[in-house]
């Protein structure tokens, strides 16, 4: 066996690797940060003959297969499946770019941007997204190929096969972070590893495209700030330094839009979205049983019965990088979930790291059979997904929700009611519908009311000074409360009718009052969510300017 490199296990060969088979994988004999000789602890599994267990050639052929058809299916779901209304908001993000955006960093609206040069079409926009499991198990399989090769497939099979990967093809501002947050974490373990600063640099950069995607890629830069400090080195310090220094000048672009722009999406995140936020008994056990479905009972118990090699190697600089970037994002999570609902999305970007540890650390037999549950699981969600797709709509109508699927999955039949008013300005009351509706007429639909602390991005687009007098026609999915929209006109009609068996409403609003409106709708607006901190820097407030140049966009004492 060679001697390998300082701080890395040495490259094995395959007759090394066959005569171990009931060690790790991934280092049966290496070094230690310090340089001393590491032999990993048994895993206490019976020994199994190697000829149970694939080859990594065999394991890169089916990884190489289930891309393909993992691949060809989410390109069909893409294609099938009506934009939704989160996916609607960023793609009207794309249509105007911008530095920033209302409720999150400005890249996803960025990547939208530049995908609708070429087309508006659903699986156009998802594509990103459609080959985001195939490509981060590619990028995973060629990081650890140096390490160990059979593992390396392994890993880069978890991650392409785990089960919220297999279905997600919804664009959020995950799918840029998704991608950042998992590279920059392989970088910096190989920035660990060969304390070289070109991969610390590329870690920073990676890490600073994860923080203008979203919020929680904080954690993710707390991560290794972790991993770094709990065996530091002066070099691992500098290194840590550099990627500081580049993720941080990258994010001050978010926050220089933010000064400039009402501190829009900081106020968000962190104040007005959680105004409803309080103690639940209930979200701490959903965290769980969603983390349990997510990386499967199957392997955490594996992981757990092989936790004397995990912690073998997370005693490893590189194995610590990503014990780190998995343990420290989801402790978080837990510790915020009796306050706050998790979404399942809001994890996936830290979920790769756990199944390279498992690849790397679990002995092969185990990985076969974990890999065989994983297709197994795959095969029955395509079945599932499948089968449900050949419903119509109508198989629905008993649900609470009906009236909005039938608005997404039927925006055009409901828009064929508006074309009587095509000259009128058109609009809802609710964020979610006018962005939907937005996409399939290819015009914009206004938020017409108060609405709620998410996806005020209108409140940019939006400018009510210049319907001062014009007519105003709603599409509306719930019975109007003409008392909120009868004293902003001079007169006002209804009219409701059905399609695929939902009740819809359209209210006509004749010469809108501005003035009023300002006053009973836009200032409460101002003071409720415009209700800037005095500890924030003043900044320009497009509301209060648009508005209320003779109001202050602060929070009242």
């Amino acid at each position: 066996m060679g001697t390998g490199h300082p701080g890395r296990c040495p490259r094995l060969n395959d007759q090394t690797n066959h005569e171990r088979a009931d060690r790790p994988p991934y280092c049966p004999r290496g070094l230690s940060d310090a340089g001393t000789a590491v032999v990993a602890p048994r895993s206490g599994y019976p020994r199994m003959k190697a000829a149970s267990t694939p080859s990594a050639a065999a394991l890169a052929r089916l990884f190489a297969i289930c891309a393909l058809l993992l691949t060809a299916f989410r390109l069909w779901m893409a294609a099938v499946t009506p934009i939704t209304g989160d996916e609607a908001y960023f793609i009207w993000w794309g249509k105007i770019p911008d530095w920033g955006f209302y409720d999150h960093p400005p890249m996803i609206g960025w990547w939208l941007a530049a995908l609708l040069e070429v087309s508006e079409a659903a699986w156009w926009l998802r594509l990103p997204l459609v080959v985001q499991p195939a490509l981060l198990g590619l990028m995973v399989a060629l990081a650890l190929r140096r390490q160990d090769v059979h593992a390396a497939w392994a890993a880069a099979l978890f991650t392409m096969l785990a089960p919220a990967t297999v279905w997600n093809v919804f664009i959020t501002t995950d799918t840029p972070l998704i991608y950042f947050c998992v590279g920059a974490t392989l970088a910096f373990a190989r920035a660990l590893e060969r304390d070289q600063f070109a991969w610390y640099g590329l870690a920073g950069i990676l890490l600073g495209g994860a923080l203008l995607s979203k919020y929680f890629a904080g954690m993710l830069a707390l991560a290794f700030a972790a991993a770094v400090l709990l065996q530091p080195t002066a070099k691992r310090l500098a290194g840590l330094l550099l990627v500081a220094l580049l993720s941080a000048a990258l994010f001050a672009t978010n926050l220089w839009w933010n000064w400039d722009h009402c501190w829009a999406n900081f106020m968000f995140n962190l104040i007005n979205r959680h105004d409803q936020s309080g103690f639940s008994w209930g979200t701490p056990p959903l965290y769980v049983v969603m983390m349990a479905y997510l990386l499967t009972p199957p392997l955490l118990w594996q992981a757990w019965r092989g936790r004397t090699q995990i912690a073998a190697l997370v005693a490893q600089a590189p194995g610590r990088a990503y014990a780190c970037a998995v343990a420290l994002p989801l402790t978080l999570f837990a510790l915020m979930s009796p306050v706050k609902t998790i979404g399942m999305h809001w994890v996936l970007s830290f979920l790769p790291p756990l199944f390279i540890l498992c690849a790397l650390a679990l002995p092969r037999e185990k990985l076969t059979g974990l890999l065989r549950f994983f297709i197994g699981f795959a095969l029955l969600h395509i079945v599932l997904i499948i089968a449900i797709a050949a419903n119509p709509v109508e198989r629905w109508a008993k649900s609470r929700h009906y009236d909005g699927i039938v608005l997404t999955v039927k925006a055009d039949d409901l828009l064929r009611h508006l074309e009587p008013y095509r000259d009128w300005l058109w609009a809802t009351d609710g964020y979610s519908p006018a962005v939907t509706l937005s996409y399939n007429a290819r015009r914009y639909f206004f938020v017409f009311g108060a609405a709620s602390s998410h996806a005020r991005h209108d409140d940019i687009l939006t400018d009510f000074r210049s319907m001062d007098g014009k007519n105003i026609a709603m599409l509306l999915k719930s019975k109007p409360d003409l008392g909120k929209i009868t004293p902003y006109f001079e007169r006002t009609e209804v009219q409701d009718f059905e399609e695929h068996g939902a009740r819809f409403w359209i209210v006509l609003g004749h010469a809108f009052r501005y003035a009023d409106y300002r006053e009973a709708v836009l200032d409460p607006a101002r003071r409720h969510w415009y209700a800037i901190p005095h500890w924030l820097p003043r900044g320009r407030c497009y509301f209060c300017e648009r508005y209320f140049p003779d109001r202050a966009c602060r929070k009242e004492n």
